[in-house]
């Protein structure tokens, strides 16, 4: 019998994967797969949260205004040129779905985050993934990709899962050299880990014009992962179009009450920040002297290469054995790499500890 069928695009997309969060046979687990905070939710979003459980019943703000304000003072931005979606993600759908469509192409960079593959793929655009310099988006051969048919230019800055950072200087000739009539949208959910002082985050190229989208997220530095809740700056008229689309009640109650609290939390930005940036450098000197090749990364995570995917396989496997979850970079045409995530300073011990063994193995024998 006939049965309804899907767009034929719908049916090239390869589901987006998540970290992995237990082994089988193995009592203690820890989980450095998905780049979340390493200490958990702030208490103050905890208690929050906790505070909302008698109005479970009740539906949440739609337009998320409370939440709009605490993160328009925490930032310096106007709230009324702010959105908020069920993580980041939500708004990349949307944008997709608003702007891309059959007759279109969405350009990312080849290693950028899979969201913006799958979003556009769904919303019926031709994707195109334009090379890297050392795992670093190019600038000119995002530019040279440029058609007619050019509708969303997609960066990630950090890049996940690359962890390599464009400068101001670079985005800012990005988005001069792009057509007025392209959508910009920089992805700026490691902005809080960043310290360097030739990094902006996007909202400056916001201001700027009628044409660039900042994302940012509450899923990393703030701990609150499992809420979704994700946020993007932009100008009026394109926030009047999210707005448009956007589901309802997209971000839910409680994840607004958490994520207003984890914005007040005394002192957590900095401490996180810190602390990611110690960890980092010194995981990053561990492996490196045990000779692994470790790409310098801006986010809370780095990119370990094995140089082949049967060695990077077999490493996968070593640490698992020893509770470790990290995350294989096969889905991002890295099969010869992991990402790992700084956890916290025992962790990171325990993970430094297992890649020194595993390199230290005669010819690191694959089995």
């Amino acid at each position: 019998m006939p049965t309804p069928t899907p767009h034929p695009e719908i049916l090239t997309i390869k589901p987006y994967v998540g970290g992995e969060a237990a082994v089988p046979g193995v009592a203690r687990v820890i989980k450095l797969s998905s780049n979340e905070g390493a200490f958990g939710p702030p208490p103050g979003a905890i208690a929050a949260h906790t505070a909302t459980a008698a109005k479970l019943h009740r539906y949440p703000d739609g337009g998320a205004k409370t939440l709009r304000e605490a993160i328009g003072a925490r930032f310096g931005l106007d709230p009324a040129r702010i959105v908020c979606g069920a993580g980041s993600d939500d708004i990349i759908y949307a944008l997709c779905l608003a702007y891309g469509g059959p007759g279109t192409n969405l350009i990312m960079s080849r290693h950028g985050f899979a969201i913006y593959a799958i979003a556009g793929t769904y919303a019926r655009a031709t994707i195109i993934k334009t090379p890297e310099r050392n795992l670093t988006a190019d600038v000119d051969a995002i530019l040279a990709a440029v058609t007619p048919q050019t509708r969303l230019v997609f960066l990630a800055n950090p890049n996940n899962p690359t962890g390599s950072m464009l400068p101001a200087a670079e985005i800012t000739r990005l988005r001069a050299g792009l057509p007025d009539h392209v959508l910009l949208v920089l992805d700026a959910a490691y902005a809080e880990y960043v310290d360097r002082p030739d990094y902006e985050a996007g909202s400056a190229l916001v201001d700027a014009g009628a044409n660039t989208v900042m994302t940012r997220t509450f899923s990393k530095i703030f701990g609150l992962g499992g809420m979704r809740v994700g946020w993007a700056y932009a100008p009026p008229a394109i926030i009047d179009v999210l707005n448009r689309i956007r589901l309802p009640f997209n971000v839910n109650a409680p994840a607004q009450a958490a994520a207003i609290a984890a914005l007040a939390e005394p002192g957590w930005v900095e401490r996180s920040a810190s602390h990611n940036r110690a960890e980092r450098a010194r995981l990053t000197a561990t492996l490196t002297a045990s000779g692994l090749k470790i790409w310098p990364s801006e986010g809370n995570f780095v990119l370990a290469d094995f140089l082949t995917p049967e060695i990077a396989t077999a490493a996968d496997q070593f640490l698992r054995a020893r509770g470790l979850i990290v995350r294989p970079m096969g889905a991002y045409h890295l099969p010869h790499c992991l990402r790992l995530t700084i956890g916290t300073t025992e962790e990171c011990d325990l993970l430094a500890a297992a890649l020194t063994d595993f390199q230290a193995q005669p010819a690191r024998k694959i089995a």
